[in-house]
């Protein structure tokens, strides 16, 4: 890899990073703000479900938006309508405003999440892709690592406005990273068409669909531990999430170092179940368990999914399987929040986390035939 691939590599893991500590600071205390204002759990599943519905609106776009502006232009409108949004959110806590500005956040979500992806995978050869999208997910993950359990426990002790603020600064500063990312553009495919045929075929959408059911359960742990324990137990609930966060990198940083492929797909999904099952049990040592468990799951499946997706298509393509695997993403996330409010204000947390475990499992189906699949070529 070249020196000045080198230097992007950086400047766009820098960028990313900023991107994502914006997000993951407001993916938990956004909600927790909300739920405490009188949204209730359904308006706090609705914040998370209406960024994650943009971001999916914009992921499909962002290929053709990139090949005609480039990466660095880009990136530079994806960290604006994450920053500017968050700082008008320290001003209001009316759920009608509030979700109009998770909408603007999610669409600049989806362009940097899409755009950086497919960089990344652009700027470093073949044999070396699954143990850079390794790195790279331990670049995006370190804000989740911070941000998360940070975002709970500084909106309990501070407040939620310099929190907004502080994620609003944040990825305004990621701004100053994007000057050195490549400037050309690529060329203009028919990148809704490819989407398409991506979700008909089955080498493609079947880690689609497993990673997107792990996704549905991350969403719901996000948004929703923080609010399914006792007021006094929010220490824990921040524990576990810090738990998770960093768990989540090192598998996935792990499971590209050893590049196993498909074959790592029903492990991902076993551990994955686990957790959320763990969860579902309620005692703080299940719940810290449960975390890790989920954790280690949710960070093999981002890797191997990634991996597998790029390995079966040329590099041209590179920006559909990005948005694809994004969709499925941000898809499960949005899915998931919105889809657990509902059901946990019908039955009760523990019995909507038993119900997200089992969706998780059926995630079994498509792994293993995805393994069987590509074991017989």
């Amino acid at each position: 890899m070249s020196v000045s691939s080198s230097r992007a590599l950086g400047l766009l893991f820098a960028a990313s990073a900023a991107a994502l500590g914006n997000m993951y600071l407001l993916m938990s205390s956004v909600p927790l703000h909300v739920a405490e204002r009188g949204g209730g759990g359904a308006g706090a599943g609705l914040t998370t479900g209406t960024m994650m519905l943009a971001t999916v609106a914009a992921e499909p776009l962002v290929p053709r938006l990139t090949a005609r502006l480039g990466a660095r232009t880009t990136m530079a409108a994806g960290l604006l309508l994450l920053g500017v949004p968050a700082l008008l959110l320290a001003a209001t806590s009316w759920l009608p405003p509030v979700l109009a500005l998770c909408a603007l956040r999610g669409v600049g979500l989806g362009v940097v999440v899409v755009a950086g992806t497919a960089l990344v995978a652009g700027l470093v050869p073949a044999e070396r892709r699954s143990r850079t999208l390794g790195v790279y997910g331990v670049v995006i993950s370190v804000p989740a690592i911070a941000g998360l359990p940070l975002g709970v426990r500084l909106t309990e002790h501070v407040g939620f406005a310099p929190v907004a603020i502080t994620a609003g600064v944040l990825a305004l500063a990621g701004l100053l990273a994007t000057a050195g990312l490549p400037a050309a553009r690529t060329p203009d495919a028919d990148h809704g068409a490819g989407l398409l045929a991506g979700l008909r075929s089955g080498a493609l959408a079947r880690p689609a669909l497993v990673f997107a059911a792990t996704t549905i359960a991350s969403g719901v742990v996000a948004t929703f531990l923080p609010l399914a324990v006792d007021r006094d137990a929010r220490g824990l609930a921040a524990a576990a999430l810090f738990v998770q966060s960093c768990v989540t990198p090192v598998a996935r940083w792990a499971a590209g170092r050893a590049a196993r492929g498909a074959r790592l797909l029903v492990p991902a999904v076993v551990l994955a179940a686990a957790g959320i099952a763990g969860l579902a049990a309620g005692q703080a040592a299940a719940v810290v368990a449960g975390a890790a468990l989920f954790g280690a799951g949710f960070g093999i499946a981002q890797n191997v999914t990634l991996a597998v997706m790029f390995d079966r298509v040329p590099e041209r393509e590179f920006g559909t399987v990005s948005a694809l695997w994004n969709l499925a993403y941000d898809a499960g996330i949005g899915i998931g929040a919105t889809c657990f409010g509902v059901l946990a204000e019908a039955v009760s947390y523990q019995a909507a986390f038993a119900a997200t475990a089992c969706l998780v499992a059926a995630a079994l189906v498509p792994a293993a035939l995805d393994r069987r699949t590509v074991s017989t070529i």
